[in-house]
């Protein structure tokens, strides 16, 4: 990340051109372009004005899903104003290679962004981090005494960085072993496909 921050100016540059490459289909409030690359709204203003400028993105009218609390939670629909991807922007391809596929976070930046989560015992990685997007999950941790809210914070800042929502599975270490032993189909799923581990005190 460090590196492709200085080739495009700026770290927040690189999550939100991330963020839309990863998801060309998708439309984003500013605001919810703030909260997934934990950006502040002013920076973020700025970078979208730039990105729109080099028509790396455009203005989008869409409805999004809302739920009325005084109206027993009752889900509407409000037309809102925001930003997609330009799929006619010529440098698309050349910019998913650079930014998707060799800006993936290393090995020991995603465990030092997990190390408060608990006593990880496997940490395997795949999916969007080995650009193999079939996968079943992105994430598989093991280990004891895990806190949710550690956790739930942690991934929030590991999609932040990768620019996708991350589908992540998480087992304490006696479940993970009997699953193993019964082989269960999403743990197969994972184990006998593409697959990075980079935490393994189990000898999985």
């Amino acid at each position: 990340m460090e590196i492709l921050a200085k080739l495009f100016g700026s770290v927040a540059r690189v999550k939100i051109m991330k963020l839309f490459l990863l998801n060309p289909e998708q439309a984003f409030e500013n605001k919810e372009i703030s909260e997934r690359t934990k950006i502040t709204a002013t920076a973020s203003r700025t970078e979208l004005n730039l990105l729109s400028k080099i028509d790396f993105i455009k203005k989008k009218t869409f409805f999004k899903e809302s739920v009325k609390k005084s109206n027993s939670g009752k889900i509407s629909k409000k037309k809102v104003e925001g930003w997609i991807l330009n799929k006619d922007f010529r440098f698309i391809a050349p910019l998913e290679n650079l930014l998707v596929e060799s800006g993936t976070l290393k090995s020991e930046e995603i465990i030092d962004k997990l190390k408060s989560v608990g006593n990880l015992k496997l940490l395997i990685v795949a999916g969007v981090f080995i650009q193999d997007m079939n996968s079943r999950a992105d994430i598989l941790i093991v280990g004891d005494n895990l806190n949710e809210v550690f956790l739930e914070k942690s991934m929030r800042v590991l999609e932040s960085e990768v620019g996708k929502e991350l589908r992540y599975v998480v087992f304490e270490t006696d479940d993970f072993k009997y699953r193993l032993g019964i082989y269960d189909k999403l743990l197969r799923d994972i184990l006998d496909y593409s697959h990075k581990k980079i935490i393994n005190k189990i000898g999985v």
